[in-house]
């Protein structure tokens, strides 16, 4: 079951952040997700595609 109020509070805050935020933010989810998957659901290689996909979003953002 969905946490309502949890994801009220995700999208507010999604909402506020300034763009070059928003691009990291984008490029971290996107890398995890990626890292996620190209490692086989491994825990390193979520946390290494998180941080390689916001550092990308954020020079992307500037």
């Amino acid at each position: 079951m969905l946490n309502r109020t949890g994801l009220g509070v995700i999208a507010t805050a999604l909402a506020l952040l300034t763009s070059t935020a928003g691009c990291t933010l984008g490029g971290a989810a996107a890398g995890g997700v990626i890292g996620n998957e190209a490692t086989n659901h491994s825990t390193v290689g979520t946390v290494g595609g998180a941080v390689a996909g916001g550092i990308i979003g954020h020079e992307l953002g500037k």
